[in-house]
C-alpha cells in the first residue's frame, strides 16, 4: 500500500505534533512540502522529513498555485489564518486536516463547509478528543445501552491556572480580536464532544462567562510591565515568567512557543522574556478572552447538558453522564470509569485502557492526536465511513452551537440553535 502524501501549512505546534506522528509511519503517510514563515520552524519539519528546498514555502500562496500534488493537506495556521489556505486547497481539489477551530466566525465556517461539500474533497476537523481512549470508551459504554437513555451531561473542563496565563493571557490566544474567543479556541473540542456522546441536535442554549482575574485591577501597584524586571513579588507569584519560562529548563512547550524557535536556547528565552508577551505581566497584557464560563444546552428529547470552563483549578476534565438505568463518572486524570448501577446500587469501575471493538485509538491528548491521524488515513481511503468522526458537517453545526452560545452571553438572551444557524448557512 502506497503512502498518502501530505502538506503542512503551518508548522507551530500543532502542526509539528500530527506530522511527527506521520513520521512515526501512524497512518501511511509521508510529508512533502511544508509552508512556514518562521524559517527555524520550516527548517525543522524540512530536515525531519526529507523535504527538498523547492517544496519549501515561506507561504502558502505559492505552494497552492502548483497543480495539486499530495492528498491531503494540513491546516495547521493561527485560527484568523485558517480560512483562505482551507479555501485555496479546497480550490485545488486537496482534502484536509483542519486544526480546530474551523474559522473564528459563523460565515467563515460555513463557507469552508459548503465549499468542501460542493467540490467533494473531505475534512476532519482536529476536535482529537473524539479519539481519545477515556472518551472513546465513554462513547462506546453509552452506545452499548449500559446507562439507558441519557438525561443529562455534567462536563467539566478545568483549563489550570498557568495553562490559562500561558495560552490564553499572555499566548496566542489571549485576544479575542487577534485570535478567536476562547469558547471557540479551547473548548469547541468539549462542545463537540458532548454532542457526540449524547448523539442528537441542540436545541437552545444559554451561557454566561467573564473576565475577571488577569486583568489590569489585579496588578500590584508596584510590579514592572516585564517580569525579568525585577517584580518584588517574584517569589511568590505563579505567574512569574522568569520562574515559568526561564528557570524550568524541562518546559519544552513553554520555552518553544515562546521563541518560536524549536530548540530554543536561554539567550533565545532571555530574548523573548524582554520583548514579547510572554514575559509581560500577567495582570498587564492585551487579552480579553473569558477566564471561566458555563453553557447550559437543550438537546432533542429534553436531554441536557451543562459545560463548565475555568482556568482556576489543575488542569483535567471531568465527566457524569446521568442515565435512566445509571451514572457514568469519568476523570481525564484516571484510567478508570466508574459506573453506578441503578440495579445494584453497586459502583462498576471500567478500565479505560480496555480498547473498544473495532476504535482506531491508541495512548496519549489521551490518545487523540495519534488516533485522528489513524482515522485521517482510514477516511482518505475509504476504509471507514465519516459517521463517528469529526468530519467537516458535524464539525460545523457543533461550532455553530459555540457561535450561538457567545451569542447568549453576549445578549444576555436563550438562543434558538436551529434558527442560528440557519441564519449562516446560506
Amino acid at each position: 500500500m502506497s503512502k498518502l502524501k501530505a502538506i503542512l501549512i503551518g508548522a507551530g505546534n500543532r502542526g509539528t505534533a500530527y506530522t511527527n506522528i506521520m513520521h512515526q509511519g501512524i497512518g501511511d503517510f509521508e510529508v512533502v512540502a511544508v509552508a512556514e514563515p518562521i524559517e527555524e520552524k520550516r527548517n525543522f519539519i524540512a530536515e525531519k522529513h526529507s523535504i527538498p528546498t523547492d517544496m519549501c514555502f515561506t507561504s502558502w500562496e505559492p505552494m497552492l498555485e502548483k497543480e495539486k500534488f499530495a492528498d491531503v493537506a494540513l491546516v495547521c495556521t493561527l485560527d484568523r489564518d485558517h480560512f483562505a489556505p482551507a479555501m485555496a486547497a479546497i480550490e485545488k481539489g486537496y482534502n484536509l486536516l483542519l486544526e480546530k477551530p474551523i474559522a473564528p466566525t459563523p460565515e467563515e465556517c460555513m463557507a469552508i463547509k459548503n465549499a468542501a461539500l460542493k467540490k467533494g474533497v473531505k475534512i476532519l476537523v482536529c476536535h482529537v478528543l473524539r479519539y481519545t481512549t477515556l472518551f472513546g470508551k465513554l462513547k462506546e459504554l453509552i452506545d452499548s445501552g449500559l446507562v439507558g437513555d441519557i438525561v443529562s451531561i455534567e462536563h467539566d473542563e478545568c483549563v489550570g491556572n498557568v495553562h490559562q496565563s500561558h495560552s490564553f493571557v499572555r499566548g496566542n490566544w489571549g485576544n479575542s480580536d487577534k485570535s478567536s474567543p476562547m469558547l471557540l479556541q479551547k473548548s469547541c473540542h468539549d462542545i463537540d464532544i458532548l454532542q457526540w456522546m449524547i448523539g442528537k441536535k441542540c436545541t437552545k442554549i444559554h451561557s454566561f462567562g467573564s473576565l475577571t482575574y488577569f486583568t489590569r485591577k489585579n496588578a500590584p501597584a508596584d510590579a514592572p510591565d516585564y517580569c525579568i524586571d525585577g517584580c518584588p513579588h517574584a517569589d511568590t507569584c505563579y505567574y512569574n515568567a522568569v520562574k515559568l519560562y526561564y528557570n524550568d529548563k524541562n518546559n519544552s512547550w513553554f520555552r518553544t512557543v515562546a521563541t518560536g524557535n524549536p530548540s530554543p536556547t536561554d539567550e533565545d528565552v532571555e530574548k523573548a522574556l524582554r520583548t514579547t508577551q510572554f514575559g509581560k505581566c500577567v495582570f498587564k497584557c492585551d487579552n480579553n478572552v473569558v477566564d471561566h464560563q458555563v453553557v447550559n444546552m437543550e438537546f432533542e428529547d429534553g436531554v441536557l447538558a451543562n459545560f463548565n470552563m475555568c482556568a482556576f483549578n489543575k488542569a483535567c476534565r471531568h465527566t457524569r453522564i446521568m442515565g435512566t438505568k445509571g451514572e457514568l463518572s469519568a476523570n481525564a486524570d484516571s484510567k478508570v470509569i466508574e459506573f453506578f448501577d441503578f440495579a445494584t446500587r453497586e459502583v462498576i469501575e471500567i478500565d479505560t485502557q480496555a480498547k473498544a471493538s473495532g476504535s482506531t485509538l491508541v495512548s496519549g491528548h489521551g490518545g487523540g492526536d495519534s488516533g485522528i491521524i489513524i482515522s485521517l488515513g482510514e477516511y482518505l481511503r475509504d476504509e471507514c465511513s465519516a459517521e463517528g468522526l469529526s468530519e467537516i458537517s458535524i464539525s460545523a453545526d457543533n461550532h455553530m452551537i459555540v457561535f450561538a452560545a457567545e451569542h447568549s452571553r453576549h445578549t444576555g438572551s436563550v438562543v434558538n440553535v436551529a434558527d442560528f444557524t440557519a441564519s449562516y448557512d446560506k
